[in-house]
Order: C-alpha cells, then sequence, then structure tokens
C-alpha cells in the first residue's frame, strides 16, 4: 500500500461516490471567483478534476495539479478537457503570474506550510487576477460522531489524532473564517470576504460507508488493519449505521468559499 496521506488507493471510489456530489460547491466556487471565456485558469489540489471541469464549462482553459497520479489518471480519462500534471502547491511547476484566477477545492487545510502554499499561489497568479478557495466549515453530526466512535474500537484516540494532524494539519483552524480571512491577508492577498453556504449531499447508505474509507481518517484506518481488516470493520460499519441511519443517508454540509485578489 502507498504512503496513506495520499489518495492513490481510493481514487475510483472518490470519483465513484463524491464527485457528482462535490460538484455542486465546484460550480459555487468557480461563480463566486467569476471564472469566465477566455481566461487562464489554475486549479490546485485538481484530485479527479471536478473544480477543473466547472471552470472549463464556464468556458475558461484549465490546468490542474495534484500529486496523485491515480487522481489525475481518472481526472484524464473522465474530464479530458482538464490539463492535468502532478505536482504540489509548493513550488509549482508553472511561471510567475501565468493565471487569470486560481482557485483550489477543499485542498487548504491539506497544505503542510499553507504560508508557503498560498505564497506560491499569488506568484503564479496575474495581477488583479482572482483567488477563491473552499473548506469545510461544519461541526461534528452525528454521522461523523458515530464513524469516530468505531473507529476508536479498533484505533486509539492517541494514536489516529497525531497521524490526522500530518494529513490534514489544518482540518480544525480553517473552518473558522476569520483564520481564513487572516491567513490570506497575511499573505498579500487583497480584498477578501468569506461566505458560507448549506448542502444536503444525498448517498445510498452503502455508498456513504464507503466514502467514508476515502477520508484520511479511513485512509490511516486502512494503514493499520491491512485491506481484509479493513474490509472486515468496513461491514461492522455498514451495519451500525443501517441501525441508525435511513437509507438513503442525508449529509448536511456547510462550505465556507473565501475570495480576493492580487495586488
Amino acid at each position: 500500500m502507498q504512503d496513506w496521506r495520499r489518495y492513490d488507493d481510493v481514487a475510483d471510489t472518490y470519483e465513484r461516490v463524491h464527485a457528482a456530489r462535490f460538484a455542486e460547491p465546484a460550480r459555487d466556487l468557480v461563480r463566486l471567483v467569476g471564472i469566465g471565456e477566455g481566461q487562464r485558469v489554475l486549479d490546485v489540489g485538481t484530485g479527479t478534476g471536478v473544480a477543473g471541469e466547472a471552470a472549463r464549462a464556464a468556458g475558461a482553459f484549465v490546468v490542474g495539479i495534484d500529486p496523485s497520479l491515480e487522481m489525475l489518471r481518472i481526472s484524464r480519462g473522465t474530464r479530458p478537457d482538464v490539463h492535468v500534471a502532478a505536482g504540489q502547491a509548493i513550488d509549482l511547476p508553472l511561471r510567475d503570474r501565468t493565471f487569470d484566477s486560481v482557485i483550489g477545492n477543499f485542498v487548504l487545510a491539506h497544505f503542510t506550510k499553507y504560508q508557503t502554499a498560498l505564497f506560491d499561489l499569488i506568484r503564479v497568479t496575474k495581477p488583479e487576477g482572482r483567488l477563491g478557495l473552499s473548506a469545510w466549515a461544519d461541526p461534528q453530526d452525528d454521522l461523523t460522531k458515530t464513524w469516530l466512535e468505531l473507529v476508536y474500537q479498533v484505533v486509539p484516540r492517541e494514536m489516529l489524532e497525531p497521524a490526522l494532524s500530518q494529513a490534514v494539519p489544518w482540518r480544525d483552524r480553517f473552518r473558522s473564517r476569520a483564520a481564513i480571512e487572516e491567513a490570506l491577508i497575511d499573505a498579500g492577498i487583497r480584498h477578501v470576504r468569506t461566505e458560507v453556504d448549506q448542502y444536503r449531499f444525498q448517498y445510498p447508505l452503502d455508498d456513504y460507508v464507503d466514502g467514508l474509507a476515502t477520508w484520511a481518517t479511513g485512509r490511516f484506518v486502512r494503514s493499520m488493519l491491512g485491506d481484509a481488516g479493513f474490509a472486515d470493520f468496513l461491514e461492522r460499519v455498514r451495519t451500525a449505521f443501517k441501525e441508525r441511519f435511513a437509507d438513503p443517508v442525508n449529509d448536511f454540509r456547510e462550505v465556507m468559499f473565501a475570495l480576493g485578489s492580487r495586488p
């Protein structure tokens, strides 16, 4: 198994379960940034290309960057109009002042050194170009609490929490509007504003449980239990969720959008 922090081993599940649902906030991000015909757009952490596809639908020429080769493989196959390349948000392999807009859909919390990453995003943006980021803003709900309750039965909290801090180091900090606004302003971004919207993602219960395996928590538990042990664990999760929740599952989520421009 590859580095559990990457998405390579869950790329197919991520595309099958989440891509169509996460397309809705991706389209809203593109709209809020003001992406339109003829623009050059960089989609950082493009994954399977969902946000890039939304920008392409708005008429832009889009380049997507992601470290996961498997996610990019799926993007090339399902969204060929998004030009993709392997790369990190830090030290982007791109020239200065190249893009009219830069977007990142649910990636900010993953940057190990978010200050450095934001600097590089600004570097490749044209003067007065736009930057738009989205982040999860909701607290734990009953679905998440149930999942973690089951996870803690197989992986102790004191082992799980430090591991998650490696994969998503800013997952708690960047649920706050004030924290994101401060980070963008400190990076030199101007005209910063944030807004929060609510979404309902509806999943068949089996798909929802499969989707839990794509989150950082699920990927780490899988690395601890091995493929066979994790498959058994997911069956126990499936049984518990069927006892507690309706099918289909209604997953209500809050998404924060942070917007600004390069001076």
